[in-house]
Order: C-alpha cells, then sequence, then structure tokens
C-alpha cells in the first residue's frame, strides 16, 4: 500500500497549521463595560485582565456578582486601591488634577526622610524659617532651638507643622531644589498628575496633584518604616523652651477627637486643608490580612467630618468588596492589571516594621497568551516538517 501526498496537499497541511497556531495566540476579546447607574459604569469580569480604566471620568469599578455597591461620597475625586498588591478597587475621577493640601507632605516625606537620620541634631535658624504661609498649620519651631531630625518629622506628620518642612527642606538644599526633587521623586513612582510648587502643601498657583497620586504616594510610603511609624503616631512629645509639650495627630480617624470614631484597623497617613482644597486625605488600614489605602479629596458634603465618613465608607467598602471585584487598574502605572490579587489569592500581610511588607521584586503580571502561543506554534512547524518528511520519503520511493 503507498500513501501519496501531492505538494498541494502538504502546502493546505501547513497553512492550516500556522492558522491554527496564529488562532491559538490571539487574545480573547473584552466583553464591553455596562452602565450600572447614573455615573457609574460597572465593567464586567473579563476572560482576559482589562487594561485599567482610571483615566476615564466618573465612578469605575468591575462588580462580580454578590459585590456590594459602591458607596455614595460626595468627594471630587477618590481612591480605594490594594497596599500590598497596589490593584485599585474602585475610583472615582482618579487623575482629576485637585489641590493636593498637606497630603502633598507625603511625597515630601518620601523625597527628604531617607537623607537624614532621627538621630541628627540640628539648630534652627532665622532664615529657615522664612517664607512659611500665613495661616499655615503650625508645630512650633522656634529659631536658636536645637532639636532631633525626628522632632521635625513628627512635627511634619502629627501636627502637619510648615515650619517643620521649613526647616528640613532648608537641610535639603532648599524649597526650590526640594520642589524639584520632589517632583522627580513622584514620576519615579509612575504619578504624572503631581506639579509641586510649595512642598509643604500649602495654596500656590500650578500646584496640584491626584488622588491616583496620593494613594501612590501613601502606599509607597507604608513601605518605609520610619515613614510608617511616623504616619501612624497619635501622639507625642515635642520639645519646647521649657521642657515639651505633647502634639496630636490632625487625622481624626486615628485618634478619635471632635467627636470622630476611630477606624479600627486604622494605621494613618496624611490628612490636609486649605481653602482651595478643601479637605483632603490619604488613609490606610488593616483588616483580616489585607491593608488597603483610600484617597478622598474635596469632599462637597458640608459637614466638617465628611472627609473622614466618606474614607470610613469607602474603607469598610473595599475591606467588604475585596475578593468580588476585579481591578480598575494599578498603583504600579507601567504594570498590567492582574485579577489574583483582587480575587484573594494573593491577601495584605500583616503590618510589620513598614506596615506592608517590601515591595516584591517580582515580573509585572502577564496574560498566559505568549506561553500558550509559543507551545501551538512549536506544534504547527513540526507537524509541517513531519509532512514534508513523509512527502521527500514518498518521491524517493517513487524514483525506485
Amino acid at each position: 500500500m503507498k500513501i501519496r501526498f501531492s505538494m498541494r496537499t502538504i502546502a493546505s497541511a501547513c497553512a492550516l497549521c500556522a492558522a491554527t497556531a496564529l488562532t491559538l495566540t490571539s487574545p480573547v476579546a473584552a466583553v464591553g463595560p455596562t452602565v450600572g447607574g447614573p455615573g457609574t459604569i460597572v465593567q464586567p469580569k473579563a476572560t482576559v485582565p482589562q487594561p485599567g480604566v482610571l483615566d476615564r471620568e466618573g465612578t469605575q469599578v468591575r462588580l462580580r456578582s454578590g459585590a456590594p455597591a459602591v458607596p455614595d461620597v460626595s468627594a471630587l475625586s477618590w481612591v480605594v486601591a490594594d497596599a500590598e498588591s497596589g490593584e485599585v478597587l474602585a475610583a472615582h475621577d482618579a487623575h482629576r488634577r485637585l489641590p493636593p493640601a498637606s497630603t502633598l507632605k507625603t511625597l515630601f516625606a518620601l523625597t527628604v526622610l531617607p537623607a537624614f537620620p532621627g538621630g541628627i541634631r540640628h539648630t534652627v535658624s532665622a532664615e529657615e524659617l522664612q517664607g512659611v504661609g500665613e495661616g499655615s498649620s503650625l508645630v512650633g519651631v522656634v529659631e536658636g532651638h536645637t532639636y532631633q531630625v525626628a522632632d521635625l518629622w513628627r512635627g511634619v506628620f502629627l501636627n502637619s507643622g510648615n515650619d517643620a518642612v521649613h526647616v528640613l527642606a532648608a537641610l535639603n538644599g532648599g524649597w526650590e531644589h526640594t520642589a524639584r526633587q520632589m517632583e522627580a521623586k513622584a514620576r519615579s513612582l509612575g504619578a504624572l498628575d503631581t506639579t509641586v510648587v510649595s512642598p509643604d502643601g500649602y495654596d500656590a498657583d500650578g500646584q496640584d496633584s491626584s488622588a491616583y497620586d496620593l494613594a501612590v504616594f501613601g502606599r509607597a510610603g507604608l513601605h518605609d518604616p520610619d515613614f510608617a511609624r511616623y504616619c501612624s503616631t497619635a501622639y507625642a512629645a515635642f520639645p519646647g523652651n521649657d521642657g515639651t509639650y505633647r502634639i496630636a495627630n490632625t487625622n481624626r480617624l486615628l485618634t478619635g477627637a471632635d467627636g470622630v470614631q476611630p477606624y479600627p484597623g486604622l494605621i494613618g497617613i496624611k490628612n490636609g486643608y486649605t481653602t482651595k482644597a478643601g479637605n483632603t486625605l490619604v488613609a490606610a488600614a488593616h483588616r483580616d490580612g489585607r491593608t488597603l489605602v483610600v484617597t478622598v479629596m474635596n469632599p462637597q458634603e458640608s459637614a466638617g467630618h465628611a472627609v473622614y465618613e466618606e474614607a470610613r465608607a469607602l474603607l469598610d467598602w473595599g475591606f467588604d468588596a475585596a475578593g468580588h471585584v476585579d481591578p480598575v487598574g494599578s498603583l504600579d502605572a507601567l504594570r498590567p492589571v492582574s485579577h489574583e490579587t483582587a480575587t484573594g489569592a494573593k491577601p495584605g500581610t500583616k503590618p510589620g516594621a513598614a506596615v506592608v511588607a517590601s515591595a516584591r521584586a517580582s515580573r509585572p503580571a502577564e496574560s498566559d497568551w505568549p506561553d500558550t502561543g509559543t507551545i501551538a506554534g512549536a506544534v504547527g512547524l513540526g507537524a509541517g516538517v513531519l509532512l514534508l518528511g513523509l512527502w521527500f520519503k514518498y518521491k524517493r520511493a517513487s524514483r525506485i
């Protein structure tokens, strides 16, 4: 019995193999968004990870079956994200540029804090206190007094002291130099919405940031043990001319001041207020093996404590929704979005020396399709080679 192959048969088989390989290597198209209420875009679960949608206006969330509804908050912009993975669970106008007020001190700390050990002692000069804005929050730094750098940082984080920021910026090479350094630091973290004019967050023309960028800064700070310790400190003693006096963190979710209920598991991070910015807040909390970071910018609700209550509502939602939503983006700006952590496979870490474990040197999340395509391509090529071999064998046999 002879098996006969024509050249047309061989070509057809090879074409079929190639087409099969191309089909296997093509990603599955994502299902389009559906509207889930006024101003809220609910993204259905896709067969493969979707790109982030944080550049879109309105509330962005990808709810699964059984997920709680996103709370109705009045903030102009907000973000809820997993502090370990960086995956954004939901957001509203995440990249809207707004005045940040003293939440910008998070970026100031990320930039300057590593440069000076806390035990360094420094005597403050009058020149270093020049230029502090009228009406600024102050911790009480006075010229001629010698402070430890750690004292100044407690003044920054707890009392939001612009006087302490001015002294630390002077140590760091000056006001303008520090502002440029801060912008460079922001860019290195993938935060592209931030323009720094006044490193203390004081209102200044052209100075703005976004809920996304502030969440990036807060998350990065939690990986630094000193930052994490300062931002979670509720009360401390600050040096004065006649001994020390007590200072309290202005974050009411941490201290429970002025009738605001403390939030269980709250870590800190930083609150702020100016006339232009309104109330702003970056907060983080830990519960059930997961750490969330939330940013709230300029609530329109008239109640004086709205920024804290809206942050509370978003934190509660984030802990309840974790495992029931797919991420809408990542605080790792250049990293593709993966569904792995949002499904609960990789919960956040417990608070430790740096609250969140040091960022893992991990590969960016990728689709499994390239590996599958490689295998399929190899199979197709092998089949083609086999058929060609059989054809040449047939031709040789026909000559004998």
